[in-house]
């Protein structure tokens, strides 16, 4: 028997809209919109409704007008960032530009709203954003030739892929801003105890002497393991037929 706070079973996109009581003041896009906002500047540990309250020049309870609690905020919020996710046409730029376009583009809005990949999982991706960029996803990677489960394992392939360079550079970028100091900077913090391990540890030393800067070009190393995916992906496609 599903849990009566089973959140997929209880997203906010299966059930019908709530009723609005009394004359709210704002709506619910502007909600969303501010808690977007609060969210990029506070991240969510300094997210709550009573501060998207104040954000907003409103009481905690006016958010209930639009919304059941908290978690079914951070739902719609989800989506409103996948808004910003272009997926392009296969039919336009060809089946393997338009993937690579697809992992960029979530990338880089996983950049922008680097808290969003605390949410995924959470909740089934069933708004209007999340469902256009599983249709369209599913669109292109049928037009490369796959076929059922194929599909979703190349999209998780793809997504993942760029989930997880979003959450190693976001885990970068807080901490040089955390210290001040640049990334290089802090390599080279580095240097005097990989130098003191060399001996025990002699081929990681000598790779962080030769690599360490250009490992730590997060665009480099994205672009080269997507590039391997879909090289992957091609061969094993051109061999298939």
């Amino acid at each position: 028997m599903a849990r009566e706070n089973d959140p997929f079973t209880d997203s906010v996109w299966l059930r019908p809209g709530r009723p609005r009581r009394g004359r709210p003041q704002l709506s619910r896009e502007e909600i969303v919109g501010a808690a977007v906002a609060l969210l990029d500047a506070e991240g969510l540990d300094g997210f709550s409704m009573r501060r998207l309250g104040a954000s907003i020049s409103a009481g905690a309870t006016s958010m209930y007008f639009y919304v059941a609690n908290k978690d079914e905020l951070l739902e719609l919020v989800v989506d409103e960032v996948l808004g910003e996710v272009e997926v392009p046409d296969a039919a336009e730029a060809g089946w393997r530009e338009a993937a690579a376009g697809l992992a960029r583009g979530f990338r880089t809005v996983l950049l922008r709203h680097p808290w969003v990949v605390q949410l995924f999982g959470t909740h089934p991706a069933l708004g209007p954003n999340g469902m256009r960029i599983s249709d369209r996803t599913i669109a292109l990677l049928a037009a490369a030739g796959l076929s059922g489960a194929e599909i979703g394992w190349a999209s998780s392939l793809l997504v993942s892929h760029a989930i997880g360079y979003a959450t190693s550079d976001a885990a970068l970028n807080r901490a040089t801003r955390d210290a001040g100091k640049s990334p290089d900077e802090l390599v080279e913090q580095l240097r005097p105890f990989v130098e003191r391990v060399a001996g025990d540890y002699p081929a990681y030393a000598e790779y962080w002497r030769r690599n360490m800067p250009l490992h730590l070009d997060p665009d480099a190393g994205f672009e080269f393991g997507l590039e391997r995916i879909l090289d992957g992906l091609h061969a094993w496609l051109d061999r298939r037929s």
